[in-house]
């Protein structure tokens, strides 16, 4: 076990600028101890494991790219609330200017 402390949990909430209760700090310090000592099991493992993404073999299910005719300009724009010089027209963001 890593042995984390009242104390250090403390500090590393003055660190990090949070308001923590006595209660916190008691049940943070146990979290934190296990989610430490849960990370360094990691060296544990055997180095002929190889490293993986996934746990198990994911297969991409999405469609193929197929290429298709999409809507003439002049139709997207017909529906289009406000259209200028062949595009749409939307409002300006940010003060950006032109």
């Amino acid at each position: 076990m890593s042995d984390i402390t009242r104390d250090d949990v403390a500090h590393l909430a003055r660190l990090a600028r949070l308001a923590v209760s006595d209660a916190e700090l008691d049940m943070f310090s146990g979290q934190i101890d296990a989610i430490v000592d849960t990370v360094s099991r990691v060296g544990e493992i055997p180095d002929d494991v190889p490293p993986t993404a996934q746990v198990v073999p994911q297969t991409n299910v999405l469609r193929p790219d197929v290429h298709e005719p999409s809507l003439r300009r002049d139709v997207a724009l017909a529906e289009a609330p406000a259209a200028e010089e062949g595009r749409f027209r939307v409002p300006r963001i940010l003060g950006e200017e032109l």
